[in-house]
């Protein structure tokens, strides 16, 4: 279980490894959800790239949770179909340097991480808050974080608030409209839908608490 103020490099470990199980359980799940109005292909990218980094264990550097992170961004980024690798890829990528040299990381470490991920995305995607993709759940966390910084929220209990505002956004952005990746082609049908990348951001939040509690 996660201390009260911090998780260090073993949990960061057990994280990642919950991240890639809940991408690759839910392969078809997300495939689906894209097939809606996308090509049906996010499922098996991101289960493909996150079969990669289960495979890179044992090979990634172990001496912080940045080192760790930024490889596990070369693998997602290496073997990620689609836009996915370069998305998922600099978010990884983003954590890792933020979180350099570091063996322990506390909420204001990881809320700065995220802000700085939300920001590489935004650059290497072109994608705003409010195109209705991952970013506005990434976005809903950070908030959350945040106040449980305000609060002095004990950080086990900040992770399955960050997880509820992350599944919450599923719902509060349904009914927006894409303006980024393959939905957007489809214009105003795409009110109504689901992003799959929002879906896989709560999905994964909720494997994280899970992992942490243990």
């Amino acid at each position: 279980m996660a201390s009260e103020s911090s998780i260090n490099l073993q949990q960061v470990e057990s994280v990642v490894k919950a991240m890639a199980d809940n991408a690759i359980q839910n392969e078809k799940y997300f495939s689906e959800l894209d097939a809606v109005m996308g090509d049906a292909d996010f499922g098996v990218s991101l289960a493909g790239g996150f079969k990669a980094v289960l495979n890179g264990y044992g090979k990634y550097d172990m001496s912080s949770i940045g080192s760790f992170l930024l490889g596990v961004s070369k693998e997602i980024t290496g073997n990620t179909g689609g836009c996915s690798g370069p998305v998922w890829g600099t978010l990884f990528m983003r954590c890792g340097m933020a979180f350099r040299g570091k063996t322990e990381i506390n909420l204001e470490d990881i809320a700065a991480a995220f802000k700085s991920a939300i920001e590489g995305i935004m650059k290497r995607g072109g994608a705003s808050l409010g195109d209705k993709t991952l970013i506005d759940a990434l976005d809903a966390q950070v908030k959350s974080f945040e106040k449980s910084i305000e609060e002095k929220t004990p950080i086990l209990e900040a992770f399955k608030r960050a997880s509820d505002a992350a599944v919450e956004t599923r719902e509060t952005t349904k009914g927006w409209v894409a303006k980024r990746g393959r939905q957007s082609f489809t214009g105003d049908r795409s009110a109504g839908t689901y992003d799959p990348g929002i879906v896989a951001i709560g999905e994964m939040s909720k494997a994280i608490v899970a992992a942490l509690e243990k």
